[in-house]
């Protein structure tokens, strides 16, 4: 049986309210009680030592108890005074004489000790009431000669505990009323709390990401609240990245298809001519030339595809060695000099002899032509430097170009699979396919390295390198 949050909340409230009058009303019942019994066996006590104090170490006197007698009369306390026997000798004329106390309680007087009841039912013809006695013994000359018995019947206890317990009801009854009013108010505040939370958790499993829940308190539901905000908030930027990728990756096949459909149309157009032999014999080597270069290029497609996928797995082993940078920078300008020409641009190095560079050499490479490579293609008629210095152990390497630059949104996304920040780069020789940035930071923090890029629009772009010197053999 399914019992809603609602009454869960208030059963367990009025329960503990009950629960805690039912306490506190035993406990109240029974101090009130043992007070009353407590007060009457203190005043009985009282008059107890009074009394032996006027027999106590002199001859009896009994004309000199006649004034307590009347005294406690009036307060419907009797008493009886035994001798060493325990025969009475002194009491009301209404007390008959047979009573006797206990053995026990006697011997204990014997023993020069005070006897105190504090309730004892149907003991001296009381009518069925509960009574209170005293009994202390009395010396003369330091002889044990009897001793002094006080009774008094409790009245109105039971009255008085009966009275508070129908105030405590009327207490129970109001408290109750304003429990449950509160409890249903607060409990429907925390259900329709809950229940916002579970229309929002609906739309986040439909798909709905784009929620916000307001922070009503900094309880834990408010808190809950607040953690469901960040799970949604991070949910829909998931799902927009996913979907960036998606179109990425949809648009990267199509690139990939045109890219491969091209060349294998001129292969194969070629290769017909040449079997047919329509081709003139002088045109021959030029068609050659043609199947090279366009095998070459979807060799490079190929190759940059496996190489993320190798790089992105850690699959690739890296064998670093300390290398004079100003040589790396000289492989990368005769690399490289040749593209740069063809747009017009200039290679620069700026590097000093000693500064090294501890790395995978064709990695570096690797790194190095991907970026200046980039720059060449986006810069026209300008400036490509090579720079490197040597910073707290680290190289530094600074990769800069007067080119066209990358807008702030651009940069954002450049490191990604994919992304091409142009899309006139699908038609380029180099970077075609959007594989080289991303093979690039991939291949920097396997080397525990790290990659900036500072760039603005029209103001060219400048990459920044950092990696870590081989300590280990200082």
């Amino acid at each position: 049986m399914r019992i809603k949050y609602l009454y869960q909340l208030l059963l367990s409230h009025v329960s503990i309210l009950i629960l805690a009058f039912f306490i506190i009303i035993s406990l109240f019942s029974h101090f009130v009680k043992d007070f009353a019994y407590q007060n009457k066996v203190d005043e009985l006590s009282s008059y107890a030592q009074q009394i032996t104090s006027e027999l106590n170490g002199r001859d009896l006197d009994l004309r000199r108890l006649y004034p307590y007698q009347d005294m406690l009369k009036t307060r419907e306390t009797r008493f009886i005074i035994f001798d060493e026997h325990q025969r009475p000798y002194f009491f009301p004329d209404d007390m008959p004489p047979r009573e006797k106390l206990k053995n026990k309680e006697w011997h204990m007087l014997k023993q020069g000790k005070t006897v105190q009841i504090r309730a004892e039912m149907n003991r001296f013809n009381t009518e069925g009431l509960e009574v209170s006695l005293v009994a202390k013994p009395l010396f003369i000359n330091d002889q044990f000669k009897g001793a002094v018995l006080l009774v008094s019947p409790v009245r109105g206890v039971e009255q008085m505990i009966s009275q508070v317990n129908r105030y405590m009801f009327y207490a129970i009854i109001s408290t109750l009323i304003i429990t449950i009013l509160l409890s249903w108010l607060l409990s429907k505040l925390h259900v329709k709390r809950i229940q916002t939370l579970r229309d929002a958790t609906g739309k986040v499993a439909s798909g709905d990401y784009d929620i916000s829940l307001k922070n009503s308190g900094g309880d834990e539901i408010g808190m809950l609240a607040s953690d469901f905000n960040t799970m949604a908030h991070n949910l829909k930027q998931s799902r927009e990245q996913i979907d960036r990728l998606e179109k990425r990756r949809r648009q990267f096949i199509a690139d990939v298809s045109h890219e491969l459909r091209t060349p294998l149309t001129t292969i194969n157009g070629l290769v017909e001519g040449l079997n047919s032999n329509t081709i003139p014999e002088k045109d021959k080597e030029k068609c050659f030339s043609l199947i090279s270069e366009e095998t070459k290029r979807m060799l490079r497609l190929v190759k940059e595809n496996l190489d993320y996928e190798k790089i992105r797995s850690q699959q690739i082993k890296l064998d670093k060695l300390s290398l004079p940078l100003i040589e790396v920078f000289e492989i990368i300008k005769e690399h490289l000099n040749q593209q740069a020409e063809e747009k017009q641009n200039r290679l620069r190095i700026q590097v000093e002899a000693g500064v090294k560079v501890f790395a995978d050499y064709d990695r570096l490479i690797q790194i190095l032509v991907n970026i200046t490579k980039n720059s060449i293609q986006f810069t026209q008629n300008g400036d490509i430097t090579l720079r490197g210095y040597e910073g707290y152990k680290e190289t530094i390497i600074e990769i800069e170009d007067t080119g066209i630059g990358i807008s702030k949104e651009e940069i954002e996304h450049i490191w990604e699979r994919f992304y091409k920040a142009d899309v006139s780069r699908t038609n380029t020789a180099y970077g075609e396919y959007g594989l080289g940035l991303s093979i690039v930071k991939q291949l920097v923090e396997l080397h525990k390295g790290t990659i900036d890029i500072n760039s603005e629009k029209g103001q060219g772009t400048t990459f920044t390198i950092r990696l870590p010197l081989n300590t280990k053999n200082e």
